[in-house]
């Protein structure tokens, strides 16, 4: 078993080698790198690139949470300093999880808290927003992929600075820092709902200010989150509907507000996160969701006639929330019948050769005329057919636009079978046939496919089972 030591003690040999004889910290740290290696000791659990003083010898990221430490306990005057070692903090933990973890061992993040504590009660005392967002630029890197961190005194200091501040920077950052919580931690999520955020963000769910309606709009997602392996049943479902029923109607009609097409396809991811029940899908429609969503894509609300179809990031999310609202049946009829049919082949065309475009409005192709032949003949009738194929054709390597090419040809002619001999005149049996030996992991999605179209398909048996007993037919 190797021997291992901790990073105090490789601190203070690097200190001793900088003090005592003159090295720079480069040299230092090679020297001490090398006494503890010939030693047979192991250095895995050491961090070996802190920045050092080459005046004290002593890493800067542990002088700079001792100088921050005593201006909590202080309360000294000058914010000069204050700034100049919360800058330095916020640097360091930028650089690696490590950094972040030994800054919190060493009382980092009680530190941060006091302070922001300190700077709220100050009734107007200490009214530097600069010191106030370097704190919260520190809290942010200090809690990036380090969620545990977080608790009860971060949240109620992170409320109570949403309710008491007005200043857009520091909104914009408490906001973020509630989003580095809520990644990878459950109970983190949990907590913040249970603190009533969703009430409390419903004032900036509003067309006066778009950056800040983004940050909110990313705590909405990340609230929707499951991505924590130590939970075993998270609550992302139940607070998708309860963020849904507060704000996914107020968050449709806003679509209709903004030009910026960050905003826009912000909010359109958003409410596809939120679309998890049948109700939920109703609810945007009732409120012209399609038609929202359908105007988005074409052009925004102050640019007229401009086009929005050339725009790949928003018409992803509006397909994908297209692709979630059709969950509903009566939704997805009237997506149909409303015109999309002829959007999406309009969408094909524009945006064949970006495969992720493609492959969400193959996946939205594929929801709408799943089991509804209406449907299926309302697109084949806009000639999609051949768009889909060309295609299928254009990106032969991408597994994900091959699968949901076979998912479109399948349900399209599952119950129109008329369509098999169109669809095999523009080629499709080759194409599919070459995407069954080139992904062999989607195999059964392109069999389907084949198999609808009327193309000989070998099927074969995954399993056979054998009798312990021999079975006698009576």
């Amino acid at each position: 078993m190797s021997k291992v030591i901790s990073q105090d003690t490789f601190d203070d040999i690097v200190k001793e080698n900088v003090v005592e004889f003159s090295m720079s910290p480069d040299e230092a740290k090679e020297e001490t790198i090398k006494q503890f290696e010939a030693q047979g000791i192991n250095l895995a659990n050491i961090i070996k690139d802190l920045k050092i003083n080459t005046d004290s010898g002593k890493p800067v990221l542990n002088e700079a949470i001792e100088h921050l430490k005593s201006y909590a306990d202080d309360k000294f005057s000058n914010d000069e300093p204050l700034l100049q070692h919360l800058n330095t903090l916020h640097e360091e933990c930028q650089k690696s999880i490590p950094h972040r973890v030994l800054a919190s061992q060493n009382g980092a993040h009680s530190t941060l808290l006091s302070l922001l504590e300190a700077r709220i009660n100050s009734n107007g005392e200490n009214s530097n927003t600069d010191v106030l967002e370097a704190i919260l630029k520190c809290l942010n890197s200090l809690t990036n992929k380090q969620p545990d961190i977080f608790n009860a005194n971060a949240l109620a200091l992170a409320t109570c600075l949403l309710d008491t501040n007005v200043n857009e920077s520091v909104i914009c950052l408490c906001l973020q820092w509630l989003q580095k919580a809520c990644v990878m931690h459950e109970m983190n999520r949990q907590n913040i709902m249970n603190a009533n955020i969703v009430q409390q963000l419903k004032r900036f769910v509003s067309k006066e200010n778009g950056k800040i309606l983004r940050e909110v709009l990313a705590i909405f997602r990340y609230l929707t989150l499951d991505d924590d392996i130590r939970i075993e049943f998270g609550s992302a479902h139940e607070h998708a509907c309860q963020i849904a029923n507060e704000v996914v109607k107020d968050l449709t009609a806003l679509l209709k507000e903004f030009e910026d097409t960050n905003v826009l396809a912000d909010s359109l991811l958003t409410i596809g996160c939120l679309a998890v029940r049948q109700e939920i899908c109703m609810n945007v429609d009732e409120v012209g969701g399609i038609k929202l969503v359908f105007q988005v894509m074409v052009s925004s609300a102050f640019t007229g006639p401009a086009n929005n179809l050339n725009v790949v990031r928003l018409n992803r999310e509006a397909l994908k929330l297209l692709r979630a609202l059709a969950g509903n049946d009566t939704v997805k009829n009237r997506i149909v019948q409303e015109g999309g049919a002829t959007l999406l082949k309009e969408l094909l065309q524009t945006h064949i050769s970006n495969e992720h475009v493609v492959s969400a409005a193959l996946a939205c192709i594929s929801t709408l005329t799943l089991r509804v032949k209406e449907n299926s003949k309302i697109f084949f009738e806009t000639g999609i057919a051949e768009i889909i194929v060309e295609t299928i054709r254009t990106h032969p390597k991408n597994k994900i636009v091959q699968r949901n090419g076979a998912w479109a040809v399948r349900n399209m002619v599952s119950r129109s079978r008329e369509q098999c001999d169109i669809w095999l005149s523009f080629g499709i049996e080759d194409l599919l046939n070459v995407a069954l030996n080139e992904h062999p992991s989607v195999h059964q999605d392109i069999k389907a496919a084949l198999r609808d179209l009327g193309c000989n398909v070998e099927l074969k048996e995954e399993w056979t089972g054998t009798a312990e007993k021999k079975i006698l037919n009576s």
